[in-house]
């Protein structure tokens, strides 16, 4: 648990460090993943969805109209950059197996 704590913390740190500037950055963990999210009131700049266990899964996003693709990995970041006025909250979920594993852990923006 330690160790992962501390991989989550490398890559929050990484993560902020590759935002622009003016960017408010957050975070949210479940059981399962951790969503990222770096953005200017809101203005999403970018979301990132990751595996806790570091194991691939089909990682998605969405917010509002935003839909991501779905793609299969432990870790991935999708480039947002642009604002949808009556979202509130920044979602990710992971499916293995077809399953639906983890889903609706989300960042308030």
């Amino acid at each position: 648990m330690r160790k992962s704590a501390t991989l989550l913390a490398a890559v929050a740190l990484a993560f902020a460090a590759a935002s622009p500037a003016s960017a408010e950055v957050n975070s949210q963990c479940g059981q399962y993943i951790c969503v990222m999210t770096a953005h200017h009131n809101r203005f999403v700049q970018d979301i990132t969805v990751q595996t806790r266990d570091g194991n691939p899964g089909v990682l998605r996003a969405y917010w509002g109209e935003f839909r991501s693709g779905r793609v299969t990995a432990a870790s991935h970041r999708w480039p947002v950059g642009y604002e949808q006025a009556g979202a509130k909250l920044v979602c990710g979920g992971l499916e293995r197996d077809g399953r639906t594993i983890e889903d609706g852990i989300c960042v308030t923006i």
